[in-house]
């Protein structure tokens, strides 16, 4: 009941609800528990993961994790590393972080234009834009000069500040005029004069005489010499000293008790040579190089006198049958001797040096007839064999041409220009009417003489530079050294096919320009190697016959001798021509 009474009283007069109070009477108020369905659940753990929520949204990502558990927000992905407690470095910063010595520098994307702008008006004012600022109009450096000057650049000069620089330079050069009419007029005449410098100055830097310099030092002519000297040997001689034509006979005379020359062949000498043998032993040397020797040829269709050229420059004839001596020795060229031929009859040859010139001899006098030049490297040369054609000249040179001459009057008749890299070889085919060139462009091509179209281009993936090119003695085959240390056997008929069933290896040539060489019967391949030994291979079986260890370093060339069945003669880079039988 007094419950019920209570809650009568808790409304006023005028109704709003009255404060409920208990009398001291009363009794107390029974609380009844309340009750729940839901499972009782630990809260700690979810208070913990809250806080590591709210600890980690705020700190950076540390870079060394591999692993991020939660999506980071940009600011924590770009914010900086700070704090020394870092595994790798003292100030906080990974060592795979660094680009600097002093830690970290970014890269920031600012134009050339805005830089030099920033980078001038600091230097001239003494203020400039803050790069680090994210907004535009905070500045460092001198505030006062940036307030007195309206925070211009150097490139925001305003149109008062032209105006007065116009008229402070307008007020200069009427002085200048002023002072121009104290002058006397002699020293606005005499070049040498600082006023005839100020009135015809054209740059900034014209006003500023120090002295006009009339003769050079003694050190700068010594400079001068020296490089002179230095460009002429670069040139090969041509602007430097230049060599002169000559030549030292070394028999004991030039013609015999019946007047015959020293060239002449004798006459008991016979073909023997119908059937011919491998060499075995060696039965002669000649030494007289002082470097090495590039090539070697037999005289024609006799061989009794062998024609070397050397790498010091010289070009020597040596006899075969008799003697065994040097005859003579032709001195013309300032550089290494690269390549020889004889003609036809042998009275003349022709020598190619790395001097830039062809010389054109004659044998038995040892004077040169002419001298040809097209400024570039020859590297091969050759006379068209035909006995009516023995004027005309073809020379292989660096510049990828093969040039001819008319040798009567001098004049370049024809130039072959197809080939990709300088040409190493020049062979004659098919009766003389076309000539195969190989060149370090890896490529053979087929010309017809006199006429500078390829009518057959040889180029495969496969194929390797080709420095020396021989023909079968029946005529139908080329013999061609390749650099991946094989011999190629090509068809002179129409097609110049690859022979696929002829194929000579074993030997060592990549790198060097080692002759091959055929012998007179057609039964035997020869060569030489990098490794200083001849090879010879079987024409039939493609079987390797015979090795000589021929010379000590590379055997360049080798040449069977035209008339005896078992004579070969081996050139190396020592220096030595070696005679085999």
């Amino acid at each position: 009941m007094d419950l019920l009474q209570s809650y009568t009283d808790q409304n006023d007069d005028d109704g709003s609800p009255k404060q409920l109070t208990s009398s001291p009477e009363a009794s107390p108020p029974r609380l009844l528990p309340s009750k729940t369905s839901a499972p009782k659940v630990d809260d700690t753990m979810l208070a913990l993961t809250v806080a590591n929520a709210n600890q980690t949204l705020s700190k950076p990502i540390d870079p060394t994790q591999h692993l991020v558990a939660f999506n980071p927000t940009y600011d924590q992905l770009w914010a900086p590393i700070y704090g020394p407690s870092h595994p790798y470095a003292k100030d906080g910063i990974a060592q795979g972080m660094r680009n600097h010595k002093l830690g970290f520098v970014e890269n920031a994307s600012i134009e050339p234009f805005v830089f030099d702008e920033q980078y001038n008006t600091f230097h001239k004012y003494g203020y400039a834009a803050d790069p680090s600022a994210s907004a535009g109009n905070n500045y460092i450096g001198d505030m006062e000069a940036l307030e007195k000057n309206d925070a211009i650049s150097v490139y925001n000069i305003p149109q008062h500040e032209q105006k007065k620089r116009k008229i402070e330079k307008k007020k200069e050069m009427s002085e200048n005029e002023d002072m121009e009419e104290e002058v006397n007029p002699a020293e606005v005449d005499n070049p040498a004069s600082d006023v005839w410098l100020m009135k015809n100055r054209k740059s900034p830097w014209s006003g500023k005489k120090e002295g006009l310099q009339t003769e050079l030092t003694e050190e700068q002519k010594k400079y001068a010499e020296e490089y002179a000297k230095k460009k002429g040997e670069e040139k090969g001689g041509e602007k430097g000293e230049v060599t002169s034509d000559k030549s030292t006979f070394h028999g004991k005379e030039e013609r015999d008790y019946q007047g015959r020359s020293w060239i002449a062949p004798p006459k008991d000498a016979k073909a023997t040579n119908d059937h011919c043998y491998i060499p075995k032993r060696l039965v002669h040397t000649w030494s007289g190089h002082t470097k090495g020797v590039s090539a070697i040829r037999f005289f024609p269709k006799h061989g009794h006198l062998i024609l070397s050229a050397g790498m010091d420059t010289k070009v020597k004839i040596w006899d075969v049958f008799n003697s065994g001596k040097c005859m003579r020795t032709y001195m013309g060229h300032s550089q290494a001797v690269r390549d020889i031929s004889f003609c036809n009859d042998g009275s003349k040859f022709l020598t190619a040096g790395y001097d830039k010139k062809i010389k054109y001899w004659d044998t038995e006098t040892g004077q040169v007839i002419s001298t040809f030049s097209t400024g570039k490297i020859p590297y091969v040369v050759k006379l068209n064999p035909d006995d009516d054609k023995q004027n005309i000249l073809l020379a292989g040179m660096s510049d990828k041409k093969i040039v001819q001459w008319d040798m009567n009057t001098g004049q370049i008749t024809q130039e072959y220009d197809q080939h990709l890299g300088a040409v190493n070889t020049i062979t004659f085919v098919d009766n003389n009417r076309r000539f195969v060139t190989s060149s370090d462009d890896k490529s053979l091509r087929v010309w017809e003489f006199g006429i500078p179209v390829v009518i057959k281009y040889i180029s495969e993936p496969h194929m390797h530079s080709m420095p020396s090119i021989s023909v079968h003695p029946n005529t139908n085959w080329l013999a061609a050294q390749s650099l991946d240390n094989q011999i190629l056997i090509y068809s002179t008929r129409e097609r110049f096919q690859l022979n696929k069933k002829k194929r000579f290896a074993g030997h060592i040539v990549a790198g060097y320009a080692c002759q091959v060489n055929f012998s007179p019967d057609g039964r035997f391949v020869m060569s030489g190697d990098g490794e200083g030994k001849c090879w010879f291979w079987d024409w039939k079986t493609c079987k390797v016959f015979r090795t000589l260890k021929c010379h000590e370093g590379v055997c360049i060339g080798c040449e069977w001798h035209p008339l005896e069945q078992s004579k070969v003669a081996t050139c190396g880079w020592d220096g030595l021509i070696k005679y085999w039988d």
